[in-house]
């Protein structure tokens, strides 16, 4: 193809524009082989939906008309805010302050010459090394500084062009991307390159396709690699990174400088991989890895007002992502401690599978699909503890709840019912449990987290009923979003494929499938391939739940 460059050499608004459509391409296509590259910090094989997420965001922040009248300060700016807006991850954090670092270098410029991109690469590599509590070598921040290096170098020489630096700031940071190697013992062990840097790398190799024309093939770059490799993105040099639980994300606002800075040094002690990154109108991105989530969210709410609080526990999402991109049937790995319990966590649960997933937490289990008040008070008063959390799960309605609450009260019980409607949001709520914290520091977060799920079900119409969509038949296959039907269909794959596509339709990056005791043969399988084909950014992790209320039950975090 032929370069998109504007006028004299300089890369315009619509040029700008086309490196992205360009990037978000690139990651797609590649987005499975950079995720298989995750040994460190945690194998959470996740790094190449971060990139493709956050440049999807910040893409979509891009107005204007596509004919080029944005100027390339405009689009800058525009895709800074959208990856702050958007950010995920480690390296969703890193790509998002690296383009603030461009925007702000290129401001009130029309275009963009040689010297301009080689500034504004510096500057996003220095804004970047800032962000981070303790950057290191052999990551995604070593490939950028060696980008921003190379394209300074040849930014110098006095006829030196666009293209010029473009392609300098992609050949360093190829070079870089094989030192990984043997910058970091994890990556040296596996003979493998950083992921983030792979991604960076992508990115770069696309704004050298949209200044001469042509993408470099630099695949590459992974040859004798002996596995699949793992991302150390944001790597702290005295990281215990693999020993940390949980990654917490937050936005900060009506903040300062100075309480900002004091949150970094609490963050510092609570854990590592701490990224603090600036956005617009006094608001701050945060990211941490810790062991304790209750901590590092009050350390932010003694820095400013919260919001997007996003935790995530590492040891559930390896089990959900099993080792793979397609569907996996795994089981949850950590377990509460041995021995009598302060505070226990009682889940109504119908389905074997599902039950021992909750075992596996930790939580004690009442097997049933449905339950009457009677039995769950109950099983609440045959428990060891005074302080009881409990997740109805959907088996019982909210009046029967008050009433069960109300009852077990006058035991001289704590019960506090948690806001679960479904098995799916139970598994995610009982993902953030901590046994150490306070009982309403933890009943709170776990509330969060089941309400961060969206959820459906498939099952057969047993009955004519009138629904939101229409009249159904028995036998028909429906596909209720929470206790709504939205979709009726007569084939079940369909109908899954369709209620996929509604509650996918406001975002998402999972894809939780509990298989029913009664699912027909194939069916995980069809709705997984039609999500690969029309969400390929979605992992997907598949439970053997057995139970006989939902064909499949579906959650979306």
């Amino acid at each position: 193809m032929e370069s998109l460059l504007g006028a004299e050499d300089t890369v315009d608004g619509r040029a700008l524009r086309r490196w992205v459509e360009f990037g978000v391409e690139a990651l797609e296509q590649r987005r499975a082989e950079i995720n298989s590259l995750n040994v460190f910090p945690v194998p959470d094989g996740d790094t190449g939906n971060n990139l493709l997420i956050t440049l999807q965001a910040a893409a979509a922040r891009i107005g204007g008309p596509v004919d080029g009248a944005l100027t390339a300060s405009d689009v800058a700016e525009g895709l800074a805010r959208g990856a702050f807006a958007g950010a995920r991850g480690n390296s969703g954090i890193i790509l998002a302050q690296a383009l603030r670092g461009v925007a702000d270098a290129v401001a009130g410029l029309t275009t963009v010459g040689a010297r301009d991109l080689a500034a504004a690469l510096s500057n996003a590599a220095t804004l970047v090394t800032g962000a981070l509590s303790a950057p290191a070598k052999g990551t995604i921040v070593s490939v950028l500084e060696a980008a921003a290096d190379g394209a300074t170098r040849v930014a110098s020489e006095t006829d030196a062009t666009v293209c010029d630096v473009a392609v300098a700031s992609a050949d360093a940071a190829a070079d870089a991307l094989q030192r990984t190697t043997t910058q970091l013992d994890v990556l040296a062990e596996a003979g493998v390159v950083d992921a983030g840097g792979l991604g960076l790398l992508v990115l770069l190799d696309c704004l050298v396709e949209v200044t001469t024309g042509t993408r470099p093939d630099r695949r590459m770059v992974l040859a004798g690699a002996s596995r699949p490799v793992v991302e150390p993105e944001i790597v702290d040099e005295r990281s215990d990174s693999d020993q940390q639980e949980y990654e917490v994300m937050y936005l900060v606002g009506n903040s300062d400088d100075a309480r900002i800075d004091a949150l970094r040094s609490s963050l510092d002690a609570l854990g590592d991989s701490v990224a603090i990154v600036a956005g617009e109108s006094g608001c701050w991105s945060v990211h941490v890895h810790c062991c304790d989530p209750g901590a590092a969210v009050e350390a932010g709410l003694a820095a400013g007002s919260l919001s997007r609080i996003d935790i995530t526990c590492f040891a559930l999402e390896s089990a959900r992502r099993g080792c793979g991109d397609g569907p996996v049937v795994s089981a949850p790995v950590r377990a509460e401690p041995a021995g009598e319990q302060s505070r226990a966590v009682l889940a109504v649960v119908g389905g074997e599978g599902a039950a021992e997933l909750f075992e596996a937490e930790g939580a004690r289990v009442l097997r049933a699909e449905e339950i009457s008040v009677h039995e769950l008070l109950e099983a609440i008063r045959a428990l060891p503890s005074r302080d009881v959390l409990v997740l109805p799960n959907g088996a019982l309605s909210a009046q029967d709840v008050v009433a069960v609450g109300a009852r077990a009260r006058r035991d001289d019980r704590d019960v506090m019912f948690l806001p679960s409607s479904s098995v799916v949001q139970g598994l995610a709520s009982l993902a953030v449990h901590d046994p150490m914290r306070a009982t309403v520091d933890d009943a709170f977060a776990m509330s969060e987290a089941a309400a961060c799920v969206r959820w459906g079900s498939l099952r057969y119409a047993n009955e004519r009923a009138l629904t939101w969509v229409g009249t159904c038949e028995p036998g028909d296959s429906l596909g209720l979003a929470g206790h709504d039907v939205v979709v009726i269909e007569h084939d079940l794959v369909t109908a899954g494929a369709s209620l996929l596509d509604r509650i996918l339709a406001a975002g998402g990056e999972l894809v939780t499938m509990l298989v029913g005791a009664d699912a027909p043969d194939g069916l995980v399988e069809q709705l997984a391939a039609h999500l690969d084909r029309r969400h390929p950014e979605i992992d997907v992790a598949v439970y053997q739940g057995g139970q006989r209320s939902d064909l499949l039950q579906l959650g979306v975090e």
